[in-house]
């Protein structure tokens, strides 16, 4: 009985690790450097890297149809201001800032403040993964045919 309450305890414990609010510069910690897919709630999607010095690149699609493009966004455009994530894109009015939450230990998902509705869900991808991946499923090559050995008689 006791051992129960405290896997109990232990488990309730790790869940602010695992799940919650991220702080900017928790958040900053946890993606940069990572690759990340994402699925937004009208439908854009694609992956993406952002980087130690608030650059991202990756491909993006828009409302989940049409070409897949490739997508940059320079230095300090996204950064941590007041314990949180904010992107400075020139060109728009104003500097949207993001509710960030962890919603397992690969995943986040990040909304404009103030607009809870307007978010995409981030999940962390293993690159490697994703190779190995797409190489099993590909269909099996016929081996590539070698020139014959030179024989004695030639």
């Amino acid at each position: 009985m006791l051992r129960g309450v405290m896997v109990a305890a232990a488990m309730l414990a790790a869940v602010p690790a695992i799940a919650g609010e991220m702080s900017g510069d928790e958040a900053k910690r946890w993606v940069t450097g990572k690759l990340f897919s994402y699925n937004c709630f009208e439908g854009t999607r694609g992956a993406g890297r952002v980087f130690a010095d608030g650059s991202v690149i990756g491909t993006i699609q828009f409302q989940g149809s049409g070409p897949v493009r490739r997508a940059f966004l320079p230095a300090n455009t996204l950064q941590v201001k007041g314990g949180t994530v904010c992107a400075s894109v020139k060109g728009l009015p104003i500097e949207p800032c993001f509710n960030l939450v962890k919603t397992d230990t690969n995943s986040f998902r990040g909304a404009v403040s103030g607009l809870g509705f307007a978010y995409c869900d981030f999940r962390h991808s293993n690159p490697r993964a994703l190779m190995v991946e797409r190489v099993s499923e590909r269909p099996a090559e016929k081996p590539m045919a070698l020139r014959p050995s030179l024989s004695a008689a030639e």
